[in-house]
C-alpha cells in the first residue's frame, strides 16, 4: 500500500515537472524579461521579470532613434542634417558601415542605417552631431527617458556596446515602443526596412520576424555577452498591435521563436478591466542587471553574432538553459512557448519574404554619394592595384636576393676549395721524405741472407756452425767411385785440407 502512495507521488511530481519545464528552476535562477502589452492601450497580456534591470545591447538604437525624431520634431534639426564621421566614430567596433573620418550623411540616412544594419559607428555620429559630444548626448537621452515615463533605464552610449552602467528593463521598453508609436507616427516605416542598399551592397534587417512572421513591423533587435539575445517587436492583425520584448536569449533563433509564439499569445487574449498596465508593475527586488557572458559566449564555441535568420550563435548547454528560466511557477498556458528551451529546439520561422532595399548614400544626394563611392571605388581599386605590385616588387626583390646569395655562396666555396688544394701541393712539395722509409729500402730482409751469404765478404765463423754444411755429405758421394781408383784418396784428403785452411 506503501509503495502504491509512493508510486503515485512520484508520478504526479514527474508530471507537474514536465509542464512546468524551466519554470520550476531553483530560486537563485536567473528571471529573463518578457512582456507582452498592447500597443493602444498600454495593458499588459504577460510579463515575467519586466522591471528587472538588464543590458539592453543594440536595443538602445531606439533611443537614439527617439531623441534624433524629437530634435526634428522640435525644429532643432532637419532630417536632411549633414552629420560628420569623426576619428571616434570611425573606430567604433563592429557592427559598423566603415565610413572614413570627414565622411558626410544625412539623419535620414543615418537612422535608416542603424535601425537596419545596427551600425555602431552611424551612431556615434548621430550623437556627436545632435548632442555635440557622446556625453552630451546621453544626458539628453536620459532627460528624454524621465520625461516619457522611463524610470529605470540609464544611458551612457548611443549604440548599446558594452557598459556595465548602462541599463534598462522590458518595462521601459515597451514604454519607449509606444511613445515612437504615439509621437511619430510618419516614421513608423523607418522600423520595417527589410534592408538597405549602400552600392552595390545590400544588408538584411537583423530583426528575424520581418518577412517571416505574418503582421510582423517593426522594431529592434540587439545583442552582447552580457545581455544575451533581446528584440523589441510589434506585429499588427486585424487592426489590434501588440508589443513584445524578449530579453536575454542564448540564440537569435530562441529569440524570433518565442517572441513569434509570445505574438500568438497575445492576439488570443484581451485585456480585461483589471489588466495591470506598464504604469502599474511593481519594481524589481535587484540592484543591477545579471552577467550572462559565462553562458552565452563560450569559450569553446564561436562568438554568437546578432545576425537575424542566418546567426550563427553558440547553443546553451544545461546549466545556461536552467538559468533562462523564471524562478517562480507560472500556471499559464503562455509556460510552454515563453521559457521552455526544449519547445524550440528544431523548430524555425518560415524563409523570410523578398527584401525590398531601400537606398542610403553618403553626402547631400543620392549623385553625390554616388560620385564619392566611384572615387573611393577607384582609390580602394588603386590602393589594391599598387599592394599588388608592391607584394610583386618584394617577391622580385626576394628571389634577386636569394639568387645572388646563392651565386656568393657557390664562389665561396669554389674559392674555398681551391685555396685547400694549393696549401695541399705546397704541403707536399715542402715536407721531408720520412728517415724509416729511406733506411728500409736499404736494408736486406733477414730471409734473403742465406741466398747472398757467397757473394758477401767472408767472416770468420764459429767451429760449432761448420757441421751442418751442404759440403760434407757431397764429398760422401765423390768417395764411393772413388774406391774403385785408390789414387783419388790423397787428393781428396788434400783439399779436404785447403778448404778448412780457407
Amino acid at each position: 500500500m506503501v509503495n502504491r502512495v509512493w508510486g503515485r507521488l512520484i508520478a504526479r511530481l514527474a508530471v507537474l515537472a514536465a509542464v512546468a519545464g524551466p519554470l520550476a528552476a531553483p530560486a537563485a535562477a536567473v528571471t529573463t524579461p518578457i512582456l507582452v502589452v498592447e500597443a493602444e492601450s498600454g495593458k499588459v497580456l504577460y510579463s515575467q521579470g519586466a522591471t528587472d534591470p538588464w543590458y539592453p545591447a543594440s536595443i538602445t538604437k531606439l533611443m537614439t532613434t527617439y531623441v534624433a525624431l524629437d530634435m526634428v520634431r522640435r525644429g532643432k534639426v532637419s532630417l536632411d542634417t549633414l552629420l560628420t564621421v569623426s576619428p571616434e566614430a570611425a573606430a567604433e567596433p563592429p557592427s559598423k558601415m566603415g565610413f572614413k573620418p570627414g565622411t558626410q550623411i544625412t539623419l535620414d540616412n543615418a537612422l535608416k542605417i542603424i535601425m537596419v544594419k545596427s551600425a555602431n559607428d552611424v551612431s556615434w555620429v548621430i550623437a556627436e552631431g545632435l548632442g555635440g559630444s557622446v556625453d552630451g548626448f546621453a544626458d539628453m537621452m536620459n532627460e528624454t527617458a524621465q520625461r516619457i515615463g522611463m524610470r529605470e533605464s540609464r544611458w551612457y552610449n548611443p549604440n548599446g556596446l558594452p557598459e556595465p552602467r548602462q541599463w534598462t528593463t522590458a518595462r521601459d521598453m515597451a514604454i519607449l515602443a509606444r511613445a515612437l508609436m504615439r509621437d511619430f507616427p510618419d516614421q513608423q516605416g523607418l522600423f520595417s526596412i527589410s534592408a538597405i542598399q549602400f552600392g552595390k551592397a545590400v544588408m538584411a534587417n537583423h530583426n528575424g520576424l520581418l518577412g517571416r512572421y505574418p503582421g510582423a513591423d517593426g522594431m529592434k533587435t540587439g545583442f552582447i555577452c552580457s545581455g544575451g539575445f533581446n528584440v523589441v517587436a510589434s506585429a499588427t492583425r486585424g487592426g489590434r498591435r501588440i508589443i513584445a520584448v524578449v530579453m536575454g536569449q542564448p540564440t537569435a533563433r530562441e529569440r524570433d521563436i518565442k517572441a513569434a509564439d509570445l505574438f500568438d499569445y497575445g492576439f488570443s487574449q484581451s485585456a480585461g478591466w483589471t489588466a495591470q498596465t506598464l504604469e502599474t508593475l511593481p519594481a524589481s527586488n535587484l540592484a543591477a542587471p545579471p552577467d550572462l557572458r559565462p553562458y552565452i559566449c563560450d569559450k569553446r564555441k564561436p562568438l554568437p553574432v546578432d545576425e537575424g535568420p542566418g546567426a550563427l550563435t553558440a547553443g546553451a548547454d544545461a546549466t545556461a538553459t536552467q538559468l533562462f528560466g523564471s524562478a517562480t511557477a507560472d500556471t499559464s498556458n503562455l509556460a510552454f512557448a515563453a521559457l521552455s528551451a526544449a519547445n524550440v529546439r528544431g523548430r524555425s520561422l518560415p524563409p523570410r519574404a523578398p527584401l525590398q532595399p531601400i537606398a542610403v548614400w553618403t553626402g547631400r544626394s543620392p549623385a553625390e554619394g554616388a560620385a564619392a563611392l566611384a572615387q573611393a571605388e577607384q582609390e580602394a581599386q588603386a590602393s589594391k592595384e599598387a599592394a599588388r605590385n608592391a607584394k610583386l616588387e618584394a617577391v622580385r626583390v626576394k628571389r634577386e636576393e636569394a639568387k645572388a646569395a646563392h651565386a656568393a655562396k657557390v664562389e665561396a666555396a669554389k674559392q674555398a676549395a681551391a685555396e685547400k688544394a694549393a696549401k695541399a701541393r705546397a704541403a707536399a712539395v715542402t715536407a721531408p721524405k720520412p728517415a724509416a722509409k729511406t733506411a728500409a729500402k736499404d736494408k736486406v730482409p733477414a730471409a734473403a741472407s742465406a741466398y747472398t751469404a757467397a757473394e758477401a765478404p767472408a767472416k770468420a765463423a764459429p767451429k760449432h756452425a761448420e757441421k751442418p754444411t751442404a759440403k760434407k755429405p757431397e764429398a760422401k758421394s765423390e768417395a764411393k767411385p772413388a774406391a774403385k781408383k785408390t789414387e783419388a784418396k790423397p787428393a781428396a784428403k788434400k783439399a779436404k785440407g785447403k778448404d778448412d785452411d780457407a
